[in-house]
């Protein structure tokens, strides 16, 4: 049996996937994390970084003893799987990604970054200021997590570790999946995204939206065994 390893989004946990690792356990050998400082997993002490969160998917891999992996990634989970396959052929097979952005600027960097201000979301929507609480109470807060994850996205934008010449030369056959109702990403994004990958495909789910917790897992389930299988 391969395994597989799942990667959450931006402000996520692990366990928004567990849904998804269920419907995918009959095929593979599934694996979850929490990048550091989200969830379950304390900070380290340093920025948020993508190259530091692919090293914990590394690190994930050395503990459990496993070369070679598949990686599905959700949003920003996908931005970390196929930077890791690019910097680590070795260690990926191959890489989906579900709602995932690429295209980094500092305009769309400060226009996203700028949306996760505390005392905004706990006017606006506090119903999801107390999940994010409830979620991140031990990595060091909610708050926390949004000012990391805001310098994250300003550093993205400033110095994007994945240009079409680096996309190019992923290795790996990486499928880019992209909800039809995404407003974080459009299928115009992500059709040239998958036309920039040595070795990419597109397929854009129905009536589909960007949360996680809205996507139908039986839709996705299934392009992802597809895909890997």
């Amino acid at each position: 049996m391969r395994d597989l390893v799942l990667l959450h989004g931006a402000l996520g946990a692990s366990n928004q996937l567990d849904g998804l690792a269920s419907a995918l356990a009959p095929h593979f050998r599934v694996h979850q994390l929490d990048f550091e400082g989200h969830a379950n997993a304390p900070p380290r002490g340093r920025p948020f970084r993508i190259e530091c969160f692919a090293e914990n998917v590394v690190d994930l891999l050395d503990a459990l003893g496993i070369n070679r992996t598949s990686l599905f990634g959700y949003s920003m989970g996908g931005y970390v799987a196929t930077y890791l396959a690019l910097q680590h052929p070795d260690r990926v097979d191959a890489v989906a990604t579900l709602g995932t952005k690429f295209r980094w600027d500092p305009q769309t960097a400060a226009r996203e970054a700028s949306r996760l201000d505390a005392n905004a979301i706990r006017a606006k929507v506090p119903r999801f200021a107390d999940t994010l609480a409830t979620r991140h109470e031990n990595a060091g807060g909610w708050e926390a997590v949004l000012a990391h994850t805001g310098d994250l996205l300003r550093e993205l934008g400033d110095h994007p570790l994945l240009s079409d010449g680096d996309l190019a030369r992923v290795r790996q056959r990486v499928r880019v999946i992209v909800g039809d109702r995404d407003n974080t990403v459009s299928v115009e994004e992500g059709a040239t995204v998958a036309h920039a990958l040595g070795v990419g495909s597109l397929i854009v789910l129905p009536d589909t939206s960007h949360p996680i917790e809205q996507v139908d897992l039986a839709k996705l389930a299934s392009a992802l065994l597809e895909w890997f299988l």
